[in-house]
């Protein structure tokens, strides 16, 4: 098995708990699935020789981990030091400016102290990460961020935009 076939299922496999992160409306929740899904791609972009992102995917699990029991301030700002300093210290081009974006946003998502806010700052990273993997053309990477904005649309829809009252409605 060539490492580009094990980078693609191992991408698939985060895929799954992607899917899974955005359909719960804990945040823990959320967190423990990207926790999962960060590990795997981290080793995805490990084995495509993409070591910015392969850096930042296992900094981000260490992140996942740390914002699952804070949303402090200070840890925020030091997983973004890291995650600039990973930039600086891998830096290939494009590639590490899109995927340094990507893991800013996300880094700044995952310590908000509520789901909302989370989701809606991760909405901004993956679009970041969207261009990454298609630059870096890993077409499973690609359908994995598809897969994960239109699960985070979902979610956000259902507990955000469904259960708001229309104005003009009377409750029934």
């Amino acid at each position: 098995m060539t490492p580009f076939i094990l980078s693609q299922i191992l991408v698939g496999m985060a895929i799954c708990t992607d899917l899974l992160s955005f359909q719960g409306k804990e945040r823990k929740h959320i967190l423990g699935c990207l926790i999962i899904s960060s590990s795997l791609i981290s080793l995805h972009f490990v084995l495509l020789e993409h070591w910015t992102a392969a850096g930042l995917g296992l900094l981000a699990g260490v992140r996942f981990v740390t914002s699952y029991f804070t949303t402090s301030k200070k840890a925020m700002s030091f997983f973004v030091c890291c995650s600039l300093l990973m930039g600086i210290g891998t830096y290939s081009g494009v590639l590490s400016l899109l995927s340094c974006t990507g893991a800013i946003c996300n880094t700044v998502g995952s310590f908000c102290s509520t789901d909302r806010r989370m989701r809606e700052m991760l909405f901004l990273g993956t679009g970041f990460w969207l261009m990454h993997n298609v630059l870096a053309d890993s077409p499973t990477a690609v359908l994995l961020e598809c897969l994960f904005l239109s699960s985070n649309i979902v979610g956000y829809y259902r507990y955000y935009i469904a259960r708001t009252p229309r104005v003009g409605t009377f409750p029934q």
